[in-house]
């Protein structure tokens, strides 16, 4: 007998869970969408991503249920899953000092990349345990002018390509510049099967988009271990309210093809997300970091997790920030801009929390806050009632900060630098911060060496 239970998930996501026994261990997903005022939105896609396995699927209209078949028990060869591993050649090549080349792997985890030099010997070598699923791209440094040949290696697998230097670079280095590409199946198909694998209990994330007046949004994001058939309700809250796209740009790309969508406040139109770039708008690569410096430019992977960037976008260090990262058309607000920001939603009496000109519950999202017994102490906490945040649509994350002993307060805050040096010491920058247990919005002046959000406006 099943028994069909209603919750809802932080204010904002209605879940039905559909709860019975399955001998078979098939568990099967079904989507639909709302308003928050409870209508209906169809959905035009939803992106189902499994997050232990690293694999994702796209339900295209009118699609709108996956099945998944859990392997446990099941042998190898019946999970119909392959794997690869393989170098693209290097562009540009030959090449003068340095390089880019793309690694596609399958299976996510430890991968070794060995560049050797006409004689056999080893110049440089790169190693992590847990590269991601996808195609990664890497900047190849190269000291001498001379023919070489890269390999990647995985568990007995190999990719070798050969690369001609024609000009001295910087040194011998290898360095990560991020995913390029992530794999989600999008054909069009009605009560599918995936042939991916699944194991009962598997992190899962789900995100719903439709059109609604003209603009593809966003559902809020469902993040679960699922262990047992559901359907889920997913929810559009910025559909409704405060929230508007800016009326002649929705929607913002950046030069990785990352498309953001926009929001107007005021006289001003934002980005309502964070900037999750890799390169600068000349096409420079914008170097991961792994330690703190005010000196060179630095992004950093909030909470230290790559597979964070999609939704909480990149932490920058201030040097980073002032080198053209904004898309062609838009910057990093200065200090005085977000001044115009805060007074303006201060200035509006349905954005303001109680009578003390608290504004950070109007500007931050709806979910992802940590609460704790200050935060449920205070009405106007930006984690107090979440469902109650984000009147204007402007979205804040909780993305945290990095500084020197490596990332801090993910979940619990939020940092956004301006383009402005603080006026008595150049190795400082002004900043804003939100935090879940306060309702204001804060101007600071924080270390230029500081990893933080980016918020770009429009020119």
């Amino acid at each position: 007998m099943k028994k069909q239970i209603y919750q809802t998930i932080t204010g904002t996501i209605l879940l039905f869970f559909l709860l019975g026994v399955s001998f078979a261990q098939t568990v099967t997903l079904t989507f639909t969408g709302r308003h928050a005022a409870n209508q209906y939105v169809q959905l035009e896609r939803v992106v189902i991503t499994n997050l232990t396995k690293g694999w994702c699927e796209t339900l295209v209209w009118p699609d709108t249920v996956l099945t998944m078949q859990d392997g446990t028990g099941i042998s190898d060869a019946e999970k119909m899953y392959t794997s690869s591993l393989q170098l693209s050649q290097n562009n540009p090549n030959p090449f003068n000092g340095t390089t880019n080349v793309n690694l596609t792997v399958v299976d996510a985890g430890a991968v070794t990349l060995e560049i050797a030099d006409v004689n056999g010997r080893i110049v440089e070598t790169w190693c992590t345990a847990s590269l991601q699923m996808g195609i990664n791209q890497f900047r190849i440094s190269l000291s001498a002018a001379s023919t070489y040949v890269l390999t990647a290696r995985q568990n007995g697998k190999t990719s070798s390509i050969k690369m001609v230097c024609n000009g001295a670079g910087n040194g011998n280095r290898i360095e990560y510049a991020g995913i390029v590409e992530t794999w989600c199946t999008s054909s069009l198909r009605l009560k599918s099967t995936t042939t991916n694998p699944f194991t009962l209990g598997d992190q899962m994330e789900y995100v719903g988009y439709a059109t609604i007046n003209g603009v593809e949004v966003e559902s809020q994001h469902v993040m679960q271990a699922q262990n047992a058939s559901q359907t889920f309700v997913l929810l559009f809250a910025a559909s409704v309210g405060g929230g508007q796209p800016c009326p002649d740009m929705p929607t913002v790309t950046d030069i990785d093809g990352n498309v953001y969508n926009t929001v107007q406040i005021g006289n001003q139109c934002w980005m309502k997300e964070n900037l999750r770039t890799t390169r600068y708008d000349d096409n420079t690569f914008i170097l991961t970091g792994d330690t703190y410096s005010n000196t060179d430019p630095y992004r950093y992977a909030p909470n230290n997790d790559e597979s964070n960037v999609a939704t909480y976008g990149y932490l920058y260090n201030w040097l980073a920030v002032v080198h053209g990262i904004c898309p062609n058309g838009w910057h990093v607000p200065s200090d005085a801009e977000w001044s115009q920001l805060t007074n303006y939603v201060s200035g509006q009496s349905e954005y303001v929390c109680g009578t003390e000109n608290y504004i950070a519950k109007a500007l931050s999202a709806t979910l992802g806050w940590y609460e704790d017994e200050y935060s449920d102490e205070n009405e106007c906490a930006v984690a107090n009632n979440q469902s109650a945040n984000n009147v204007t649509g402007f979205s804040v994350l909780p993305a945290g900060y990095y500084g020197g002993s490596g990332c801090h307060d993910f979940g619990g805050c939020a940092y956004f630098w301006s383009a402005t040096v603080y006026a008595y010491d150049e190795y400082f920058a002004y900043a804003r911060s939100l935090c879940s247990s306060l309702g204001g919005v804060y101007r600071n002046d924080n270390d230029c060496g500081l990893g933080f959000s980016v918020r770009c406006v429009r020119d």
